[in-house]
């Protein structure tokens, strides 16, 4: 079954604009959470932001004139806060907050590398079977080569630390990205591939998100009784991101796109700053 494109329904930049509210509620949470006062729900609210800008992700890459520049776009602004990140880690604890706390944003890295993957896809399914296994299998693997480099480097100080440079920026490592990672490439190739059909499409989702969160949960806490899943654990709640988008009319819309680039690290980082200059008083 083809989408369909109407007039009713959400459209593209109705759903970015949507998942933007999520998130900033979700970061909300997320980085002013050692008050105390900041409400829940404004984290389960977020669980929808990610999948839903992740579907975003995926009909941009289908629909874009200009795949490598769309790509570009994400990934440069993605090596960016990597090395941000990066710095959080290695070059100054005056950038950590007081409490020891710094953001670990880095989906804009996941979905690099999920374009990646995709690309890989398409070349498959136009038969250019060579660029396509190359596409698809380089980002699966480059964990374990980088594990390997690791290995054989551990003596060379320098050498590990620019192995661990280039993993926070130009080459991330699905494994060791917290935000999104693995089961990004996962969900965004499963989205991508059943695009045709919404509702094939949702029920994939659906399914994916339950069993990886069961999968995670089982084997970081194998105690877990299914109610406190439900009923502590929040993760599970991403599936609800299906109900937009399955409102999604198949139409780009108005908008800003220098916002949706612009607005996740920024927003971010003022609302780190923010939280150092409260926790400090």
């Amino acid at each position: 079954m083809q989408p369909t494109t109407t007039n009713k329904g959400l459209s593209g930049y109705a759903l970015k604009y949507l998942a933007a509210l999520f998130m900033l509620l979700d970061h909300i949470h997320y980085i002013f959470n050692f008050t105390g006062k900041i409400p829940l729900f404004f984290s389960w609210a977020g669980r929808l932001a990610s999948p839903i800008f992740l579907f975003c992700i995926v009909e941009g890459f289908i629909h874009t004139h200009d795949r490598k520049k769309y790509f570009l776009r994400i990934y440069l602004l993605s090596i960016l806060m990597g090395l941000i990140h990066f710095s959080f880690y290695n070059i100054s604890s005056g950038l950590v907050r007081e409490d020891g706390f710094f953001p670990q944003n880095q989906m804009l890295s996941s979905f690099a590398l999920l374009l990646v993957v995709l690309q890989g896809i398409s070349w498959g399914q136009a038969r250019q079977w060579g660029k396509g296994l190359t596409a698809i299998l380089l980002p699966l693997l480059l964990p374990f080569i980088f594990l390997f480099l690791f290995g054989i480097s551990a003596g060379s100080p320098a050498i590990m630390f620019g192995l661990n440079l280039l993993s926070f920026t130009v080459l991330p490592l699905h494994t060791a990205i917290a935000d999104g990672g693995t089961i990004t490439l996962i969900l965004g190739s499963l989205l991508y591939l059943f695009y045709k059909n919404r509702h094939k499409q949702a029920t994939v989702f659906v399914i994916t998100c339950i069993l990886w969160d069961i999968v995670r949960v089982v084997l970081l806490i194998p105690d877990l009784t299914v109610t406190a899943f439900f009923a502590q654990l929040y993760e599970w709640m991403e599936i609800f991101a299906v109900v937009p988008m399955l409102c999604y009319n198949g139409t780009r819309g108005t908008g800003s796109k220098p916002f949706f680039y612009w607005f996740y690290p920024v927003h971010i980082y003022l609302l780190f700053a923010l939280s150092c200059i409260l926790y400090g008083v």
